[in-house]
Formats: C-alpha cells, structure tokens, sequence
C-alpha cells in the first residue's frame, strides 16, 4: 500500500515526465523531478508554471491551486533525494540500455519497499527488469500525453513483477483520477497494438490509390464519427515516431503482415515531411498554403470506414484471444487513450460478429494476404453465436 503522503520520484523532465509530475502533485505528493541535463529541468519548471498560470486565467484553478502544486514539485539535479520515495517512475527517451541503466542506479539508492515504473510505451518490461536485482517490484506504467489531461493508464507487470505489486500500483494510480486498464507485457501493449490499423489500413487504402488523406479523414470523422483521421493524426503526432512505432511493433511481432509498415510513410520520413512540426506532412502547413477539398462520396466513405474499422475489431478480438488484456480493458483503453467514439469489440456487436467476420473474410479472398487473416477468436464466437457482452440486450 502506498500512502496517501507518500514522496514520488520522477526521472526525466521531458514532457510526459513533468505531466507525471504534475499529476502526482495535483494529488498532493511531494514530487522529486529528476533530470541530468539542468536546461531541461529549467524548461520544465517554466512549461509547468506556464501551463498552471493558463488555468487560473482560464478560471479552472484558483492562483492558491497553483501554487501548492508548484510548490510540492522540487526540480532535482540530485538522484540521491530519491531515497526517500515510495513510488519511482522513469520517463526518458525510448531506449532500453538508457532506461536499464537508470533502474541500475535507482536501486543503488530507494528504500527495499519502493515500487520502480518504466513509462515506456512499448519496450519490452521483461527486458528492463533484468536490470534490477529486484524485478519483482518494477513494472510498466504508461500514461498518455498530455498526462494531466488523458485518463487512461495501462499498468503493465512483466514476467518477473509480484502480482501484489501491480495490484497496488493499480489502485494507487487510480487514487490520481485515472483510468486504469492491466495489459500483459508484449509490443505495443494494449492502445500502441490495437490502434495499428487505424493508422496502417488508411496508409494501405491512400497506397492504393482508392482515396486521398483529405477523403480518408472526412470518412472516419463524418461517417466514423472519429475525432481525428488517420492522416490528420499522424501529421499531429510526428511521422518519425509514428513510423518507428510502427517498425518496432512489426520487428518485435516477429514481421507478422499485419503490423507491415507503409512505404508512403517512410518516404514521407526520409524527405523531412515530418508533419506539423516541420511544416509538410500529408497536409502542407506552411504560410499561405492550401490542401486539397475531400471527394465526399458517401459510399466510398462508408467503404472506407468499414474496412479500417474492420481491421480495428480483428486487432482488438486478437488482444483477447492471445491473453493481452479483458475485454473490459481493451475498450477501456481505446476510447480513453486514443479516444474512440466506442469500444471496438462493443461495436463489433453493435455491428453483428457474423458482419464484421463477413468483412474480414471478404478482404482475405480479395487479397489473398496473410495480413487479412480472421482472428480466431472472431470465428469461434460467430460460430457459437456469442457476442462480447452478453448480459446485454
């Protein structure tokens, strides 16, 4: 049990790890947010104060708000403070033998008792944890960005976590006013493997020639009632770490098709069209620029949409089928940390199992591709005439 006074430790100030920060102080922990660089703790400590200061003039939080949460985050250039912590979670960049090397030197320094967290999003838990003379007290731990305003956390033990360990932590993070959903340590864990599709189908049918990005995106916000398209999402998001995810996925899925990345997006990458951030991706945001209308067709919409939602269901029907999370969870996390406007495998029986596995098999004949392979899971139920939820009418 983590007590409600309990000191946190945060490594990296990044982005996400000042948001952690923010969070946990919010909550009312003392914070100790750590990083090598003290530039960065400089930018984080100004990032904050701006973000915090917009709230009071936004009226969300009163001036004695903000103040207490600033106050209770201590910016660190010290690791060794970090002894007095219970909880200790890292947010540095994405690269195992940093991170291994972090939790090396962390277990040098916390009590015996304190709970280590990787905030990875995709890297292997099991890996990390080699690290630590007591891996049985680390795990995965992966908030959303912006942390402060995403509910979802996926929790994530690896094979040598006590289960008593990821129980607590559990509940502890859901004492922040989080969401919280339990996924087993394999790429992508929950979101980053069942959200694929959504990027890598609306790549496929652009490759193909049957739409353009603008089309795309107006078909999955209009007719999918998306918030986002896939196009207008990964120009958001970055190419260059969209695309990475995407490779590391299809590399630790051991190059299974349906995780193949795209040749469009990879060009896109090579010529510095890396999105919003550099100006060009699929859309063009420099000044005085235009983009091209969508056709808005609503019939190849709906095909659109159809087939990427499709895709989406026999990705989520697989996170059941191989023991990656509940079927609560997995909707949990992707309308809480993708923002869908449904749970996948709720839809799926909105929509009728024996359509969505019409849909899957339809796409198989035409292509003949391992990639368009019903899961298991969906042809059992639709055989024995189950739904996901079955309590329900």
């Amino acid at each position: 049990m983590i007590t409600e006074d309990a000191k946190i430790g945060v490594v990296g100030a990044g982005t996400m790890g000042a948001g952690i920060a923010q969070v946990a102080s919010t909550q009312g922990h003392q914070v100790y947010l750590y990083d090598a660089y003290s530039e960065q703790l400089e930018k984080a400590e100004q990032g904050l104060v701006k973000i915090l200061n917009r709230q009071v003039e936004k009226e969300r939080m009163s001036q004695e708000e903000v103040d207490g949460i600033l106050s209770r985050i201590e910016f660190a250039d010290n690791i060794t403070m970090f002894g007095e912590c219970s909880f200790v979670i890292e947010a540095v960049i994405e690269d195992p033998d940093v991170k291994k090397d972090v939790f090396s030197r962390l277990e040098g320094i916390v009590s015996k008792d304190c709970i280590l967290a990787s905030n990875t999003s995709s890297l292997s838990i099991a890996s990390i944890s080699s690290a630590l003379k007591k891996p049985e007290r680390f795990l995965g731990v992966h908030f959303f960005n912006p942390a402060p305003l995403m509910k979802l956390v996926e929790v994530v033990p690896g094979i040598a976590t006590d289960p008593e360990i990821a129980d607590t932590t559990r509940d502890f993070i859901q004492s922040w006013d989080k969401i919280t959903v339990s996924g087993k340590d394999t790429p992508g864990f929950i979101v980053n493997r069942v959200a694929r599709p959504f990027y890598g189908e609306a790549l496929r049918i652009y490759e193909e020639g049957i739409a353009d990005a603008p089309t795309i995106d107006w078909a999955m916000k209009e007719i999918g009632d998306f918030r986002m398209g896939p196009f207008e999402l990964m120009d958001l998001i970055g190419h260059d770490v969209n695309y990475e995810v995407t490779s590391t996925v299809f590399k630790a899925f051991y190059y299974d098709p349906r995780f193949k990345p795209s040749f469009a997006q990879k060009r896109m990458v090579e010529a510095g069209w890396l999105g919003r951030k550099s100006g060009r991706g699929f859309y063009d945001y420099r000044n005085g620029s235009s983009n091209p209308e969508p056709t808005k067709d609503p019939e190849l919409g709906q095909k659109i949409f159809n087939r990427i939602l499709t895709m989406l269901i026999n990705e989520a029907c697989d996170a059941v089928f191989m023991g990656i999370a509940s079927i609560e969870d997995v909707d949990l996390a992707m309308q809480n940390g993708v923002n869908y406007p449904k749970g996948l495998l709720k839809w799926a029986d909105e929509i009728g199992l024996h359509e969505v596995l019409d849909r899957m098999t339809a796409l198989q004949v035409q292509y003949r591709e391992d990639r368009y392979r019903p899961n298991p899971l969906l042809k059992k139920m639709v055989s024995e005439g189950k739904n996901f939820y079955e309590n329900e009418e």
